[in-house]
């Protein structure tokens, strides 16, 4: 069926599918494979698309999405904005890139029909438009709800823009306005545009207040800058502002994140035994979780009980900060129990606490423990999400059970749910791992065209597995469609390649990958086991431990030297070792 749908035979296509008893994925399929031939009938999909209606089969939002995209492809514009309006009629919402890639397109080739595009974005400025002809007049409020709106949808031109007509009619921003504009730039890991807000806002006499602070200082955590952090904290007092919990909180759980889970400790240790700070539950789940981080969930366990005792209601959040320490230190039947302990009501277990445990037993290959989750999930009314089903897949292809994992792939997308990058990342591992690497390339496309978005793992195992069956024109062209993806190798795309190189005798090749990881930046401590008297003369490398910071991975440059010993240039490990040793010094 697919391969008559890819040569563009849309006839024999649908003959072959209705021998299938076909479900909405199959006609996904066939209407895929036959847009991406280029030989399209747009009568002959109409047609295609009543006989799904006449079987009773309700297109999903990847029909729509497939059809929608072929037909941007194709330049089939009013078709495509019709496959919208169906889309919509069905109460399937487009995507904003949905709607932009259309208006793109429309305004490119000329076309008049997105003139109904504009209206249909600019219904919201109608409404306003006629409400100031009804003599509504603009305030502060209304600018900023509208800033608010532009900016929690990504749309900064607009947000920036409205900005100024509001200064220019006599408006001048608020702490509100900047704090809003500031929290969704942080969202959008603009971090650089909001700290120049801030100055922004000293510039133009109107001062953050402590919600500004806590929000940046919490943007800064998030993403690990941890020193930039501690740095606007003493700002933050120099400028004569009061620390509170948020701010504590935010500097913990950064730490946390940064793997200072000690400092973490210490931090909220203090916080606790001032005093003169309120500690709600939110302080007590971050201190508990760095806790549980340093292996000490017996005595999370002790303090929760002394502390319900005296009043303190944990919520399921604490709870499954409890689990999770219990399930890093292997205890799933222990977290098990602790599951049955949990109070009913609104802290009762969620899908999360399942998911918690069943992770842990799909990683441990516990059969038992996953059967046991699952009937427990089943007589509490929970049904498999995406993550759930996600660790199943791990499981199973960790048992050699790939036809299992498909079939919960296909189950999920039945169902609607999207498969994610994780789920992804899953599947190509474990076909790599069996050898089928052109069933991996396939699953790896395929998602791609249902908007799983390959992330940097995707990409080192197809390039590894590609490495080791020394296909080097397909690495190239996966780290090609990388870098257009806005991706950038990391430490172990770099020790993928050195191994290739070495493999293929190019010694030096592998030792020119050094300035391309500095320039990329990519650290971590490459550990060179150094030592014996006649280095030199002997052309030996007996080594002995010794670490240095550097910036290549630490499996990178033992490829290097094993490889050279294995072609027989003695020589050349030694000025590996003196050129890396020279570096870290």
């Amino acid at each position: 069926m697919q391969e008559c749908a890819k040569a563009g035979n849309l006839t024999d296509s649908l003959n072959f599918l209705r021998l299938l008893g076909p479900s909405i994925l199959d006609y996904n399929g066939l209407l895929y494979r036959y847009l991406r031939s280029g030989h399209v009938s747009v009568e002959a999909l109409a047609n295609l698309f009543a006989e799904m209606k006449t079987f009773g089969l309700c297109p999903n939002v990847w029909t729509f999405n497939i059809l929608f995209n072929a037909f941007c492809a194709l330049g089939y514009l009013e078709d495509a904005f019709y496959v919208l309006e169906e889309m919509w009629s069905h109460r399937f919402v487009p995507s904003f890139m949905s709607l932009r890639k259309l208006m793109k397109k429309s305004l490119a080739s000329e076309v008049t029909k997105f003139v109904k595009l504009i209206k249909l974005s600019l219904f919201y400025w109608e409404r306003v438009l006629s409400q100031i002809k009804k003599g509504f007049s603009p305030n502060i409020y209304s600018y900023t709800a509208v800033i608010l709106g532009f900016s929690k949808q990504g749309l900064w031109n607009e947000a920036y823009c409205f900005l100024k007509l509001m200064q220019s009619e006599g408006y001048m921003p608020t702490v509100v306005t900047y704090t809003i504009l500031i929290k969704n730039l942080c969202r959008d890991g603009k971090l650089k545009e909001a700290l120049g807000i801030l100055e922004t806002m000293d510039k133009e006499g109107c001062p953050p207040d402590l919600v500004t602070f806590n929000v940046l200082l919490h943007a800064l955590c998030d993403h690990n800058a941890i020193t930039e952090a501690h740095n606007f904290i003493q700002i933050m007092e120099e400028k004569g502002y009061l620390l509170d919990q948020f701010s504590w909180c935010a500097l913990a759980g950064g730490l946390l994140r940064a793997g200072l889970v000690e400092n973490s400790i210490c931090l909220l240790q203090k916080i606790i035994l001032m005093g003169n700070q309120i500690v709600d539950v939110v302080t007590w789940n971050i201190y508990f979780h760095s806790l549980c981080c340093n292996n000490n969930v017996k005595k999370v366990l002790d303090m929760t009980e002394r502390m319900i005792e005296k009043g303190f209601t944990p919520t399921t959040c604490t709870y499954n900060i409890i689990l999770k320490g219990l399930c890093k230190g292997q205890n799933t039947d222990e977290a098990l129990e602790f599951l049955d302990s949990f109070a009913r009501g609104g802290n009762g277990p969620d899908l999360i606490s399942f998911n918690t445990i069943l992770s842990t037993a799909c990683k441990q290959g516990d059969s038992s423990m996953i059967r046991r989750v699952l009937t427990r999930m089943n007589v509490e009314c929970f049904n498999l999400d995406i993550v759930g089903m996600t660790c199943l897949m791990q499981y199973f292809s960790k048992a050699g059970r790939l036809s299992e994992s498909f079939r919960l792939v296909k189950y999920m997308i039945l169902h609607g749910h999207l498969p994610s990058t994780i789920t992804c990342n899953v599947l190509l591992h474990g076909l790599c791992k069996k050898g089928f690497l052109a069933h991996a390339y396939r699953i790896f496309h395929e998602f791609k065209s249902m908007k799983t978005f390959p992330d940097i793992t995707s990409y080192n195992i197809l390039i590894h597995a590609s490495i080791r069956k020394a296909d080097y024109s397909s690495t190239k062209c996966l780290l090609t469609d990388m870098y257009h993806e806005g991706l950038l190798p990391d430490a172990t795309t770099y020790g993928s390649l050195c191994y290739g190189l070495c493999r293929k005798g190019s010694i030096r090749a592998a030792v020119c990958l050094e300035p391309w990881m500095l320039e990329s930046d990519v650290s971590f401590q490459l550990r060179i086991k150094l030592g014996g008297e006649k280095l030199l003369l002997n052309h030996r490398l007996s080594f002995s431990s010794r670490i240095e910071n550097s910036k290549q991975p630490p499996c990178d440059w033992d490829r290097a030297l094993n490889g050279t010993n294995r072609h027989g240039w003695d020589h050349k490990p030694t000025i590996v070792i003196c050129r890396l040793s020279a570096d870290a010094e």
